[in-house]
């Protein structure tokens, strides 16, 4: 037997979209520290670049957007655009720094191809 509705709406709080490493959120932080003024956040879309058709692209914002996804990390306000959340859901964003480059690193399971250079994939 069920109990009686009292009439409560329960929020499941749903995983992100995009999970963040710890160096992910400590990159995020660095950015924050030294972003420009009027600097809300940092965020991830997905603009049409490259041979392969989408890119990573990661840029300071200085408001939110309606249907932005927002992350809320130690250091800062990370958002996922929008209309890239779907091509983004269950990516691990990562830093990596080593002698020769630095830049995030994504992990990715909707991407189906990426073109040569690395700069662009497909989903």
């Amino acid at each position: 037997m069920t109990p009686p509705h009292n009439g409560e709406t329960k929020i499941r709080a749903r995983p992100a979209a995009v999970m963040l490493t710890p160096a992910a959120e400590q990159r995020i932080a660095d950015l924050m520290a030294n972003a420009p003024e009027g600097t809300i956040g940092v965020k991830l879309s997905t603009p049409r670049r490259g041979c392969s058709g989408l890119a990573y692209s990661v840029d300071y914002v200085a408001e939110e957007a309606k249907f932005d996804e927002k992350i809320e990390t130690p250091g800062g306000t990370f958002y996922i655009d929008g209309a890239s959340v779907l091509y983004l859901v269950g990516s691990t964003m990562d830093w990596v720094e080593d002698d020769f480059t630095a830049g995030f690193v994504f992990n990715n399971p909707n991407a189906k191809g990426s073109c040569g250079c690395g700069e662009s994939f497909t989903v």
